[in-house]
């Protein structure tokens, strides 16, 4: 695939390993030609690097299986889901399982990605409701700027929102950006 093509998430081969684009930054420096700053986590042993695409170079993406699971809980050995096909219990580590955590909520289900019958990473919907936990009240007349607050969701994750969100909704969440989309 070109690397014009990779989005935040993708999976790609490097010399050997597998990585997980972690950001994507486009470049246009000056009078040079526009490039693709990306910067990609090992999927071994967390490690983040930073590489340099052409938009015409060519990037080995990792053909993964997807299979549906249910995320049971999180201790101290990682995060516990349950593959639904087989019922069987798979564990992964805070790296392989990254960004998600802000998302999933206890029986909850995702998609697992497996390259070589091997969990990798976990895919989740690109739009996720959670509830709103804590929230502090919105004061009337404080909209200077963009008018936001920043609340938890029953997940523990912190996101601004617009002044009358409250404890207690149910809103949506962009899982790529992180960011309110709306109420649910």
């Amino acid at each position: 695939m070109k690397a014009s093509a990779l989005r935040k998430g993708s999976v790609i081969d490097e010399k050997g390993d597998l990585y997980i684009v972690v950001e994507m930054d486009h470049r246009t420096p000056g009078n040079y030609r526009a490039c693709y700053q990306v910067y990609i986590k090992n999927l071994k042993d967390g490690r983040v690097i930073k590489q340099r695409y052409n938009p015409d170079d060519e990037v080995n993406e990792a053909r993964l299986e997807a299979q549906n699971a249910q995320y049971l809980y999180h201790d101290d050995s990682g995060y516990h889901f349950m593959d639904m096909e087989t019922y069987d219990t798979v564990i992964l580590n805070e790296e392989s399982v990254g960004d998600a955590k802000n998302y999933i909520k206890e029986n909850s289900e995702i998609k697992f990605l497996y390259y070589n019958n091997k969990p990798v990473s976990i895919e989740l919907p690109p739009r996720i409701d959670l509830t709103v936990t804590e929230a502090p009240v919105g004061l009337r007349g404080d909209t200077e700027g963009t008018a936001r607050k920043q609340i938890t969701v029953e997940t523990g994750y912190k996101l601004n929102v617009p002044l009358f969100i409250k404890e207690g909704d149910v809103i949506r969440i962009d899982t790529s950006t992180g960011e309110y989309v709306g109420r649910a």
